[in-house]
C-alpha cells in the first residue's frame, strides 16, 4: 500500500494524540485504487474496486483530513522584491542604525485578537527587513 507524504504534524492540535496515517488502498486483483463506498445493509465503510468490484471492510472510519496551519509570519507574504515594487508607498525618512534614506510601507499579515492589523514601516536593504516602528522605539 502506498501512502500519502505528511505536510502537517502528527499531534493532534492541543490534545497530545497522534494522528491516524491515512492510506491509499489498492485492490488485491487487479491493483487499481479501491475507494471508500457504504455498505448499505450494514451501514459500514467499505473500500471498493471500480473496475472489478472487489470490497474490503475499512479499519477506520476517516477518509480523509484538512490540517491547517493558522500561524502567520511577521513578514508573511513579502517575497524578496517587496523594496522594488512601485505600487508601496514609501518614506525619506532616515534609519537610524544605517542613515538609509528609503523605507517601505505595508500590511503585516501577522494579527491576533489583542492587536488586530497592524500597519508596520520597514526598510527595504538587500534581502532583510528591520521594523523603523521597533527600531526608532529602541533609540
Amino acid at each position: 500500500m502506498a501512502t500519502p507524504q505528511s505536510t502537517g504534524s502528527q499531534d493532534d492540535l492541543g490534545e497530545g494524540k497522534k494522528l491516524e496515517q491515512i492510506t491509499f488502498r489498492f485492490c488485491s486483483e487487479c491493483s487499481n485504487m479501491l475507494y471508500p463506498k457504504e455498505d448499505d445493509d450494514a451501514h459500514k465503510l467499505q473500500f471498493t474496486c471500480r473496475t472489478c468490484q472487489y470490497t474490503e471492510e475499512a479499519a477506520s472510519t476517516c477518509v480523509f483530513r484538512n490540517v491547517l496551519n493558522n500561524s502567520a509570519g511577521e513578514t508573511a507574504g513579502v517575497t524578496q522584491d517587496v523594496g522594488s515594487d512601485p505600487t508601496l508607498p514609501r518614506s525619506n525618512k532616515t534609519c537610524p542604525r544605517c542613515n538609509h534614506e528609503e523605507a517601505v510601507f505595508f500590511q503585516s499579515q501577522e494579527r491576533s485578537a489583542e492587536t488586530g492589523m497592524v500597519s508596520r514601516q520597514f526598510r527595504y536593504r538587500g534581502a532583510s527587513f528591520l521594523d523603523l516602528g521597533l527600531e526608532l522605539a529602541q533609540s
